[in-house]
């Protein structure tokens, strides 16, 4: 009887072991070795997360995601007309499939190989970001869901293979922030008692303080290859131009102001952080100069207007009701650099996705991402 179930034990782990190897071999055919994208961040990101919250934020509504091919041109939750950054560096990266919005039924099993993705529309670094919304996952939130998705892949792979799946294979992405001042520190009304009771150095510190903290828990679940991107021009999208009445050429200067504060405080958090966690690379993504080189020189790139949403209502820059089935729409789409009041089109996020993927360390440093990868 003991021999039996010596033998029958011996076979469980023997099957276990079997399994874990075939699917880390699975995942390794089909991306070349590359291991998973886990995505955290706001609307930038979001696959569709919000889509199942109860939330004033979404995008699941045409014709949001009519140029994304893999749905067939049907709305999936993100908020442009196609693919986000985090889905173009996914591809050009080898991950053979998006990574699964984590609140989807299907994230779940092999599908966390290829990764999975935390963003939500809404969200920000500090807690409070985005209450305006009703429902969103802030970045605490959505590391306490990777920290789930974390204990799946120990089951999934075994402890040791999913460390070394983790920590030397996968990349985080973090994109985030912009929020934290559009609608927290910036927002009308909500906001003026923050604002009379924190100076903006006070609020930037909070924000860094925050981060520090919240990379540091993902550290020590194992992510080791980050990239952090900072916060864009945003006193430069149509929202804010409209709402502001400016010119076509011109940009809301405290807007922009804070995000260069709180970018040049980003910037010595990752320089920080590099020296103190050990295995760990901290790559700094500067969105904002690529953005803004986009919006300056718009008809370098192809574009036509870096000023118009081209889905949207509302004022000169159709910058104030979001994109939905009542908006008027552009028929060029990929003429434009946002697609929405607030977001990139997808020709726009191809354009930042490569630099991020190739560049020089202009716009991503120490190294890009393929760089990254391969490390």
């Amino acid at each position: 009887m003991v021999m039996e179930k010596a033998w029958s034990f011996g076979l469980v782990l023997l099957w276990f072991s079997t399994l874990s190897c075939y699917l880390v071999n699975a995942a390794d055919d089909k991306n070349g070795g590359f291991g998973a994208s886990f995505i955290f961040g706001d609307s930038l990101v979001d696959a569709g997360n919000n889509n199942y919250l109860p939330t004033l934020s979404r995008a699941n509504i045409p014709p949001n995601g009519i140029d994304f091919k893999a749905s067939g041109g049907n709305p999936t939750g993100r908020y442009t007309n196609g693919r986000t950054i985090g889905d173009i560096v996914g591809e050009e990266l080898g991950v053979p499939n998006y990574a699964v919005p984590y609140l989807a039924p299907n994230s779940t099993g092999k599908a966390l190989l290829y990764g999975v993705n935390y963003a939500s529309g809404g969200g920000g670094i500090m807690n409070a970001t985005g209450r305006i919304f009703v429902n969103r996952l802030g970045l605490d939130i959505q590391i306490d869901f990777f920290n789930n998705t974390r204990k799946q892949f120990d089951k999934l792979l075994g402890s040791s293979k999913a460390k070394d799946y983790i920590s030397k294979r996968s990349i985080f992405s973090v994109t985030i922030g912009a929020n934290d001042f559009l609608n927290n520190y910036l927002l009308p009304v909500l906001s003026i008692g923050a604002r009379i009771s924190e100076t903006p150095d006070d609020f930037v510190d909070d924000m860094i303080n925050h981060l520090s903290d919240q990379l540091t828990r993902l550290y020590k679940l194992d992510a080791r290859k980050f990239v952090i991107g900072n916060v864009g021009p945003i006193g430069c999208i149509p929202y804010q131009k409209t709402i502001n009445q400016l010119n076509e050429n011109e940009c809301v200067d405290l807007a922009n102001k804070l995000a260069m504060q709180y970018n040049g405080r980003l910037k010595e958090l990752l320089t920080e952080l590099n020296g103190k966690l050990k295995g760990a690379i901290f790559v700094h993504a500067n969105v904002y100069d690529l953005v803004m080189e986009l919006i300056t020189n718009y008809a370098k790139y192809g574009f036509t207007t870096a000023s118009e949403a081209c889905c949207g209502n509302g004022g000169q820059y159709a910058g104030i009701i979001p994109c939905g089935p009542t908006s008027s729409m552009c028929q060029d789409r990929d003429k434009h650099v946002f697609w929405d009041p607030y977001h990139p089109s997808e020709a726009a996020n191809l354009i930042i996705a490569r630099q991020l993927l190739d560049g020089s360390t202009k716009y991503i440093s120490p190294v890009n991402l393929k760089q990254l990868r391969n490390l």
